[in-house]
């Protein structure tokens, strides 16, 4: 095994060409722990360097409503009012704290997604 940090370009794609080489390999043997340790150093250098930004809170319910087969009144259902999810979906008003937590229950959409602003 000869592991060294990811410091680079060039070293970020070795260390892929590496992992598919050993992606299969079992548990608990040198591949195995090889597989472990370069997955880890991997996700860190794309972590660092290819961050990936939270979407907007109401993209995020749109398309979840739209994963769950939902529409507007089942949106305005959860929190209330059909006219408010109307001004929700049309980003004409702010989501309070309750419509996050129903939201947050309701469809399972992470609260650091709906408390951004937008």
């Amino acid at each position: 095994m000869n592991i060294k940090p990811i410091k680079t370009e060039k070293d970020y794609f070795t260390a892929l060409k590496r992992l598919e080489v050993i992606f299969d390999a079992k548990l608990n043997t040198p591949d195995g722990d090889e597989l472990e340790v370069l997955g880890i150093l991997i996700e860190q250098y794309e972590t660092e360097h290819f961050p990936i930004n939270l979407p907007d809170p109401i993209e995020a319910i749109k398309f979840r409503l739209e994963q769950m087969g939902y529409n507007q009144n089942d949106l305005a259902k959860i929190i209330g009012l059909k006219s408010r999810a109307s001004e929700i979906l049309n980003k004409k008003r702010k989501l309070s704290l309750e419509m996050i937590r129903l939201l947050h229950s309701s469809l399972n959409i992470p609260t650091d997604v709906l408390i951004q602003s937008y």
